[in-house]
């Protein structure tokens, strides 16, 4: 059952319960190309919903929730295989020890997945991933030298073009110093599942729907309105002046004038 190679994949979220044992009411399916983003305070349980996702959790976590793929239960080796892995992770802080340059490292990977036109792609990848990233690197760069924001760019581009994985689990890519915007669109335009934890305003009110978790459990799912679409157009603006600041500043410069208008 080659559940990553269908169209219109979702994946089910049957509710558990939360950190005293109150149950989540819900049943919550979500489809190829949607963005759902979680958010909560700091130890309120995002991750934890993020890796009950990744395990395909089946009330054997410590929230007793229950993962649907396509509305069935996951073979067990969809669970545990790492070659047939339905989820993509990228974690917040991700380190390379592989001592290869940045084009080797995603030759290999392309060899792995049987790419046909591999120098294509991979040229692709390295070029979205500096489109990504703040500052620009070569393809023969050691992987182990590129930055935090750098190294998610790369996956994040690599994820989209060689990972067949339908589903992308996301941790505060706000702290990643890239365009997120920008990687939000090119996973999207691949028609993955994205279910990200955020403390970010603007990517929170990107998504599709976003599920607030308090105390260990899904405590509201609120689908975005059309107010909060404007609001995000706002927010983004705001945010490419602050981006244009920090470049500004990176870069040595004075900054003298603002000029929110």
């Amino acid at each position: 059952m080659k559940l990553e190679d269908e169209k219109g994949f979702d994946i089910t979220i049957i509710g558990g319960h939360d950190k005293d044992g109150n149950p989540e009411d819900l049943n919550l399916t979500i489809y190829s190309g949607e963005v759902v983003s979680i958010v909560g305070p700091t130890g309120s349980g995002k991750s934890q919903l993020l890796g009950d996702i990744e395990w395909m959790a089946q009330k054997d976590t410590p929230t007793g929730r229950k993962i649907l793929i396509n509305g069935q239960v996951p073979d067990v080796e969809k669970r545990f295989d790492i070659d047939s892995k339905l989820v993509a992770q990228l974690s917040q802080n991700m380190n390379f020890v592989m001592d290869v340059t940045v084009k080797e490292f995603v030759e290999i990977h392309a060899s792995s997945r049987k790419i046909e036109d591999s120098e294509e792609v991979i040229e692709a990848i390295i070029t979205q991933a500096n489109q990504l990233a703040g500052e620009e690197f070569l393809e023969d760069t050691p992987i182990t030298s590129l930055s935090g924001g750098q190294s998610r760019a790369l996956m994040i581009a690599d994820t989209a073009y060689l990972s067949k994985s339908p589903i992308v689990l996301i941790d505060e890519i706000e702290n990643a110093g890239i365009d997120r915007k920008s990687a939000l669109d090119l996973l999207v335009k691949r028609e993955k599942i994205i279910l990200m934890a955020t403390h970010d305003p603007i990517l929170a009110l990107m998504g599709d729907k976003r599920l607030v978790i308090k105390n260990g459990g899904i405590n509201k799912i609120i689908e975005s309105t059309a107010a909060e679409r404007k609001n995000l157009v706002l927010l983004e603006k705001l945010d490419k002046k602050l981006l244009m600041m920090r470049n500004k500043l990176r870069n040595g410069e004075i900054i003298d004038c603002i000029g929110w208008e």
